[in-house]
């Protein structure tokens, strides 16, 4: 089971396309409204003018585009007939890829894609990434996704470019730091607010990992890293850098 750590960070990137899926089929807003008692889309042939479309042709920008989650998206996106853009490095050579994914400036992708989700660590260079001026960059139409880590989107900011109907809407599967809570996000969090305040809002408790297979994939894992640890042998995790150890690790059964 060597490649359990990226099949399991790989339901992350199911979680991405989940969420892109949602928010083209107005399946947020047709939710919230049967919740709250309101059986109009249940009772009219027509949506109205809830935002329904179909992905096939859209552009999804990844931010960090080149590791092994976003690629995975990547994949999965252009199998699904999308575009891909990607920002990557400073370094990156710029144009398309032989698999399909161009990559393209920061700018570039925001202005271009129609939805974008984060895919970077979160560091001081990726810290409120997506900012004020980020969002200013963005179609009127677009879509952000977080699956990373909170503070790479500017919360204020956010909260700002809905309401000024900068952007089309968001869906958020993480707030805080860490890799999943708690803590929750606070009572009086904005983000609660928006919520009730947009039906293109969607926010989910970090659950784009605990699909049932990756938690069984994590058990997995620590169960071959206990036994490689009693053995003296190399564990999948590099304990000095905190890195994969993509090599020399070679769990049994």
């Amino acid at each position: 089971r060597s490649s359990d750590l990226e099949y399991t960070t790989e339901a992350m990137g199911h979680m991405a396309i989940t969420l892109v899926m949602a928010l083209s089929c107005s399946l947020a807003p047709q939710m919230k409204a049967l919740a709250k008692g309101d059986r109009t889309y249940m009772e009219q042939c027509h949506l109205g003018t809830l935002p329904h479309f179909e992905i096939h042709g859209k552009t999804f920008g990844i931010i960090g585009g080149l590791g092994y989650i976003a690629r995975r998206i990547s994949a999965m996106s252009l199998a699904l007939g999308m575009k891909v853009v990607v920002s990557d490095l400073p370094s990156t050579p710029l144009g398309m890829r032989d698999d399909g994914v161009e990559v393209v400036s920061f700018d570039d992708l925001l202005a271009r894609s129609d939805f974008i989700s984060t895919m970077t660590p979160l560091n001081k260079h990726t810290t409120g990434l997506v900012n004020a001026a980020a969002f200013d960059k963005m179609k009127p139409t677009a879509y952000i996704i977080n699956t990373a880590r909170g503070p790479i989107i500017d919360q204020d900011a956010l909260v700002d470019a809905l309401r000024q109907k900068k952007i089309a809407g968001a869906a958020l599967d993480v707030f805080g730091e860490g890799s999943a809570p708690p803590p929750p996000l606070p009572s009086d969090s904005p983000l609660y607010s928006l919520f009730e305040e947009f039906d293109n809002v969607i926010l989910t408790p970090h659950i784009g990992w605990q699909r049932l297979e990756a938690r069984q994939r994590l058990v997995n894992m620590c169960a071959d890293n206990m036994a490689a640890f009693a053995r003296g042998e190399t564990l999948n995790i590099d304990m000095t850098t905190g890195l994969p150890n993509r090599s020399g690790f070679q769990p049994q059964g």
